[in-house]
């Protein structure tokens, strides 16, 4: 079997009774939710008869197999089954857009789709995998030209199951898409067995905890974990409209001791109205990612939370993560002032097992890591990382694989992140920036992270984004929704802001954004490209 679905089969066989999954129903007349359990060994059982159901329909070890099914117990069962099969899970976000999801399809060439109806239904209107595809699975119900998954179920009685090898490939993930079309990261099953461990060690993670997750990819850890998953209702594509009530009564009602959620949703919940009488005393660790959490979110939520609780901040990428953590109390004790100050968002040390360079800015390939010397302590260059849970390929991306990859004589490669960064004297990385959005004026470099955090600190200001236009550093501001301020005043109090401050000293154009376009997986990375479109012709 695969790292993850071994991990599952042990702790089905030394705790069978332990509740793996509880999945949200209706409320009652009382108001109160309605849940089903499901205990890690019905999942289990469930795992393995989607596995050779699978196989018995028609798919061989190592085919592709598309999935779009919404967090759900068919969800765990399906992503497990194919990892116990041999089979590679294809995860794509609808969110991506039509014409992306239809690209990241052709790409992969899957053999298999296993998904909702509404997927099904987009993809008989619209094509996707219509030269590939030969299994079609319906994850809820029935579809035409569709196996429903109950007759999968049924098909997966008996039957041999394979075990894979640590460099087979185990599943590919879509990226965001922030920095242009979305990539087809491969992962191998040593990849999830090294990010498993590495993940379980990071937070002291121990079997029989409780999480809330509300972002599903980092869910599918839980079952290999030992956690018991409560799955809140919401919409897991915006994270950012959840209802607060939603995470908060769960947690409270099932003692949860983790909540996985991005840095929108804990600014949902943290301006909420009732986030003042919110107390959740058995959250042991709240974890956030997919950008930087803002030292003010932090803040509102240390009252909620008990006094040895801690709010993380795990640093990585689809293609390598975790790479480096930080918690609530260095940054809010520590670091938060230096980011106000413009030095950019301390992402912490790197975890045990991964290796973390910066080497010099540059657009071009890197061949080998003896063709470059790392940039020393305090110097701005391109994040480069090497372990056990980097993956090693984009899916028929040749160039984006010749850019991103670079061979290290002593064995393997590091993976450029496309991320800024700094090291300090302490050895914690610093993030600056995408490298992408970086903006150079003459001999200036101007990078995203330490300008923006300089305008965040401005109380009308709900975030802030730097672009280039026509090579001219412009700061987009986002105001919070009680703003009344004027821009004229605003701009004068900002650039005034800006002048304080070394990073800023060069900004002198602002613009006021309705709402900054961001990525559908977090609700939280700021295409900053069609920001960059929309200031071009306001600015003169």
């Amino acid at each position: 079997m695969s790292a993850l679905s071994d991990a599952l089969a042990a702790h089905a066989r030394g705790a069978p009774d332990r509740i793996a999954l509880r999945q949200p129903g209706p409320r009652g007349p009382d108001g109160r939710r309605a849940y089903r359990a499901t205990t890690t060994r019905e999942l289990d059982e469930l795992v393995s008869r989607v596995a050779r159901g699978l196989l018995a329909s028609g798919l061989s070890p190592g085919d592709r197999v598309a999935l779009m099914v919404k967090p759900s117990l068919e969800l765990f069962a399906v992503v497990y089954g194919l990892f116990r099969a041999g089979l590679v899970p294809v995860l794509v976000d609808p969110g991506l857009g039509l014409s992306n999801v239809a690209r990241c399809l052709d790409e992969t060439r899957p053999r298999g789709f296993v998904g909702i109806k509404a997927a099904h239904a987009a993809r008989a209107v619209l094509g996707w995998g219509r030269r590939s595809v030969r299994v079609s699975v319906c994850a809820d119900g029935a579809f035409p030209f569709a196996t429903p998954l109950h007759e999968v179920l049924a098909r997966g009685a008996v039957g041999a199951l394979p075990r894979p090898g640590d460099d087979e490939p185990a599943a590919i993930v879509f990226t965001s898409g922030s920095t242009g079309a979305p990539k087809g990261v491969e992962y191998s099953h040593g990849n999830f067995a090294a990010q498993l461990a590495m993940i379980r060690d990071a937070f002291a993670l121990s079997p029989g905890e409780v999480n809330v997750p509300t972002f599903a990819p980092f869910a599918l850890f839980d079952p290999a974990l030992g956690l018991s998953t409560v799955l809140p209702v919401m919409d897991f594509t915006r994270p950012a409209r959840v209802d607060p009530r939603e995470i908060v009564e769960p947690v409270r009602r099932f003692s949860a001791t983790m909540l996985f959620g991005s840095p929108a949703l804990l600014d949902r919940i943290a301006t909420w109205e009732g986030a003042p009488f919110v107390r959740l005393p058995s959250l042991r660790r709240v974890l956030s990612a997919g950008a930087p959490v803002p030292p003010s979110v932090l803040e509102a939520w240390a009252p909620m939370l008990s006094p040895d609780a801690e709010i993380f901040t795990p640093y990585g990428a689809t293609e390598a993560l975790p790479v480096a953590i930080v918690g609530s109390r260095t940054i809010v004790g520590e670091t938060a002032a230096l980011t106000r100050q413009g030095a950019g968002t301390c992402v912490g040390g790197p975890v045990p097992g991964v290796d973390v360079m910066i080497v010099p800015i540059d657009d071009g390939p890197i061949a080998s890591t003896a063709d470059v010397e790392p940039c020393p302590r305090g110097v701005v260059g391109e994040i480069a990382v090497k372990g056990p849970n980097v993956t090693r390929r984009y899916v028929e991306r040749e160039v984006a694989n010749s850019l991103a990859k670079v061979r290290d004589p002593s064995g393997g490669f590091f993976h450029r992140m496309g991320d800024l960064g700094r090291f300090d004297e302490e050895g914690r990385l610093w993030f600056m920036g995408r490298k992408a959005h970086r903006v150079v004026t003459g001999e200036v470099t101007h990078f995203t992270d330490p300008i923006e955090g300089v305008f965040n600190t401005h109380p009308d200001v709900r975030r802030a984004a730097l672009v280039g236009v026509r090579g001219e550093p412009v700061v987009c501001v986002e105001l919070h929704p009680s703003s009344r301020r004027r821009e004229a005043e605003l701009f004068a109090e900002l650039s005034a802001l800006g002048e304080r401050h070394e990073v800023t000293r060069g900004v002198r154009r602002f613009l006021v954004h309705p709402g900054f376009p961001v990525d559908i997986r977090h609700n939280a990375k700021i295409f900053r490209e069609k920001l960059a479109v929309w200031a071009a012709p306001r600015v003169q």
